[in-house]
């Protein structure tokens, strides 16, 4: 008797679109795809970086495609999955990873634009793409991931503008999936804890210039090829919501019994970013 063929890789000649590719998350989970040998498009602002990325993918046995795609912008959204059907025909996953941070408390802020700005590119960046690919999703029966944050469901000191648009994000995405209940599409939330990425180096202060250093220099945290491993294990179950931290799991349960326990709790480690010592969660 002959053993059982084993299946292919879930996403073994699969056309997914991954934004915010050229770093952090989106750069390891596309080399964590690779391997499968799918079909990438590797969407950031960086050319030269998603070029970096997309090399070192092929090497792995990936076939890439490189749009240099600000997703804060309508029309490059939709100039990224046009060029993704004219080379590939198809769209089979949309990972909506681009973001960017905010560390500021909020009588601090010297320039309230800076707020748009989140909303736009941590929020609108996901609408945008999302709304021109899900036809072809639709389509194929395929996969919406999401990139959130622990400060997508609870509130966070010194990060109002970032934890707002990661609520935003829940918000779109859980309303989304209800829409799209029946059509073969599933939606997959990833709500990362600390993470090693360069969002903390280059997230904005009270006067929006980034604050070239991460307030969680030198911690035990996750790195962005960990959060990749999580992401990439959720994205072949089609899981509904992923918490990657025991107490992002602890603190959306407490928080229902014990709210005023989860606002001390986060309000010492608005204290501890200020210090250097510890931060708000968030990838």
């Amino acid at each position: 008797m002959s053993a059982k063929a084993s299946p292919p890789p879930a996403f073994a000649g699969k056309v997914v679109v991954v934004t915010g590719a050229s770093s952090g998350i989106g750069r390891a989970l596309c080399l964590a795809l690779a391997p499968q040998r799918p079909r990438l498009v590797l969407a950031a602002r960086d050319e030269a970086r998603l070029a970096e990325v997309a090399g070192a993918c092929r090497a792995q046995g990936a076939s890439t495609l490189v749009v240099p795609t600000d997703v804060a912008q309508q029309n490059q959204c939709q100039r990224l999955v046009t060029r993704t059907l004219a080379q590939f025909g198809a769209i089979d996953a949309l990972v909506n990873n681009a973001g960017i941070g905010m560390i500021a408390g909020f009588e601090e802020v010297q320039d309230l634009s800076l707020y748009e700005d989140l909303m736009r590119v941590n929020y609108l960046g996901c609408v945008y793409p999302t709304y021109y690919a899900l036809p072809e999703l639709k389509k194929a029966r395929g996969r919406l991931v999401a990139i959130a944050s622990l400060a997508g469901f609870t509130g966070v000191p010194a990060r109002t503008a970032y934890a707002a648009s990661k609520h935003a994000v829940v918000g779109f995405f859980e309303s989304l999936r209800i829409e799209l209940m029946g059509s073969g599409v599933t939606v997959t939330l990833v709500a990362p804890d600390f993470v090693v990425s360069e969002i903390h180096r280059r997230a904005a202060g009270p006067d929006g210039r980034p604050l070239g250093s991460s307030p969680l220099a030198g911690r035990k945290i996750m790195t962005a090829e960990e959060c990749a491993a999580v992401i990439l294990r959720a994205m072949e179950r089609r899981e509904r919501l992923v918490l990657t931290s025991l107490r992002g799991r602890l603190g959306r349960w407490v928080r229902l019994v014990a709210p005023a326990l989860i606002d001390r709790v986060a309000q010492r480690a608005g204290r501890g970013a200020r210090k250097g010592t510890d931060g708000p969660p968030g990838a």
